[in-house]
């Protein structure tokens, strides 16, 4: 199947388990991130999405890291950013993400349309790296790997996977290895 498939997607997150990013104490959470943050850390991917989707989210990481991609989200790497509100704290520390990620992907969803942060992030990666794609998230299962989602994501190629690997549809129809976009 070439798109993702947000009941597969959730099967994983829950899985996995939501558990082990959600059910610690707050001291916890600060410690880990703490012992763990890096500003120089890079990732292949940042995973643009809704909050809303967090178990689908959850589920499309571990898909993807299992491709071997590292993957940045927000609540899973800084867990002690403010996403309830837009501010200058929280714009900067996704700005420093998103200058060591190689790529963007944009998950769409029934609540991505929502999202204050998405279009922002978009927009600011692209300026940046030029290395946006959206990962449609699909509630049925499609025999063909074409994507319609709001209009201004009709300028962006998008994600499919094919063969067990991770391909980027261009807007002309033809495909290429994730690996190779990257590294143009």
């Amino acid at each position: 199947m070439p798109l993702f498939l947000e009941r597969d997607l959730k099967r994983k997150g829950s899985q996995e388990g939501l558990k082990g990013y959600f059910n610690k104490s707050a001291n916890t959470i600060l410690k880990e991130n703490y012992e763990s943050f890096s500003n120089t850390k890079t990732y292949d991917v940042f995973l643009s999405h809704s909050f809303l989707d967090a178990e689908v989210i959850l589920g499309l990481k571990l898909a993807l890291e299992e491709k071997n991609l590292t993957v940045y989200v927000d609540w899973i790497d800084d867990k002690q950013l403010n996403r309830d509100k837009v501010n200058a704290r929280t714009a900067n520390q996704l700005r420093n993400r998103m200058n060591n990620c190689k790529s963007l992907f944009f998950a769409t969803s029934d609540n991505s349309s929502n999202s204050k942060w998405m279009p922002w992030e978009l927009g600011y990666f692209d300026g940046l790296k030029n290395k946006v794609a959206i990962i449609p998230i699909t509630k049925s299962i499609s025999y063909n790997d074409t994507f319609s989602g709001q209009e201004y994501l009709g300028l962006y190629d998008y994600v499919i996977e094919q063969y067990g690997s991770l391909y980027i549809r261009y807007l002309n129809g033809t495909t290429e290895p994730f690996r190779d976009w990257i590294k143009e």
